[in-house]
């Protein structure tokens, strides 16, 4: 008689601090050297993580504490809702930790990022309208993974947006590793904002360590974050469509908003300048803190991060076509905002 073979037990990977983390700290030379005065800029570049962005850490360290405490096992599913690069982060993790993972993700979410989450194993749950009662897509993925849970066995939700996990890697991982590389030197730290895990596990680490630098939320026009308007959003992966239970601990120093087309300079101007490729949201940290560079000495260490690459947005943010069609912004105009953001007259 055959018999059926034996199922493969997958025991933890190693420790996913050995692969996670630890991304370099880029010194932007060249990005403010027109403006006299200005601070010291770095980069942290997230994008050097395994699965390509800040997103690792919360991933990684969320699943390892739910295997832990014995939430997920053999046979377990993790299901999540994300813009992208959690979706990419948990199905490593998943693949990694042998467990199954849905994610629920709308139409926003970049053709390059779903073909990442399915090369890892995970399976794709689109959800194809917004939520009708405020229009946003966030609020209708949660109501898909909330109904997911009880239709699934086995199932898991991470939940990044009230998960202290998610705020816990960055400041154990995200703000150490800057605070290590500069000495503590640091005036001040611009972080793009969603599940808002970055920004509370940044400040949690600069309070720890008695750091007094200026921590600045950058979130989108069209987020309710910060008690902001809803409106609509273009680009995935910054701002949100509720506020989540971690964005009660977040003390920003100020809360900068920026616009898609703010996103589309900052990243072009980051590729002008100095050459590098980043993602969406980091585009609108640079051009935030471009608009206040005057609050700094030349002696002030500031710090941006870059929560992923631009290689997930070539379709989008580096796409004149797309710019135009979506954003209403012509290339010539374009390229004169790349050259000076302070000039022209934005659509």
């Amino acid at each position: 008689m055959e018999t059926s073979p034996a199922r493969l037990v997958v025991a933890p990977p190693v420790d996913p601090d050995e692969l996670v983390g630890h991304t370099p700290l880029v010194h932007l030379r060249r990005l403010a050297a027109d403006r006299p005065g200005s601070p010291r800029l770095f980069l942290k570049m997230e994008a050097a993580n395994p699965g390509g962005s800040a997103k690792d850490r919360p991933a990684a360290h969320m699943v390892r504490e739910a295997w832990t405490e014995g939430l997920i096992g053999p046979g377990s599913t993790i299901i999540e809702s994300s813009s992208g690069n959690l979706g990419v982060a948990l199905a490593q993790q998943a693949r990694a930790y042998g467990v199954q993972f849905i994610c629920v993700i709308d139409p926003r979410t970049p053709l390059t990022t779903r073909r990442l989450i399915e090369a890892f194993g995970g399976e794709l749950h689109v959800v194809s309208e917004p939520d009708p009662a405020t229009g946003d897509w966030l609020v209708a993925r949660i109501e898909a993974v909330t109904s997911m849970m009880s239709a699934v066995p086995g199932a898991w939700w991470p939940n990044q947006y009230g998960s202290s996990a998610n705020a816990t890697a960055h400041a154990d991982g995200t703000m150490r590793e800057i605070l290590e590389t500069l000495d503590g030197d640091l005036a001040a730290l611009f972080t793009a904002t969603s599940s808002t895990g970055t920004l509370v596990g940044c400040g949690d680490r600069l309070a720890q360590e008695g750091v007094d630098a200026a921590l600045y939320a950058v979130d989108a026009v069209g987020s309710v974050l910060f008690d902001g308007l809803r409106g609509a959003r273009e680009l995935p992966g910054l701002g949100a469509g509720l506020v989540p239970p971690l964005a009660a601990r977040a003390a920003p120093h100020d809360v900068l908003r920026v616009t898609d087309l703010d996103c589309v300079v900052g990243c072009r101007r980051l590729v002008e300048r100095e050459a590098l490729l980043v993602g969406a949201s980091a585009g609108g940290v640079v051009t935030a803190a471009e608009r206040v560079l005057e609050r700094f000495t030349p002696d002030d260490n500031v710090v941006l991060i870059a929560h992923d690459g631009g290689a997930r947005y070539l379709d989008t943010v580096y796409d004149d076509t797309w710019v135009q069609e979506r954003l209403g912004c012509a290339p010539p105009l374009l390229a004169q905002l790349v050259a000076d953001p302070s000039s022209g007259s934005r659509p």
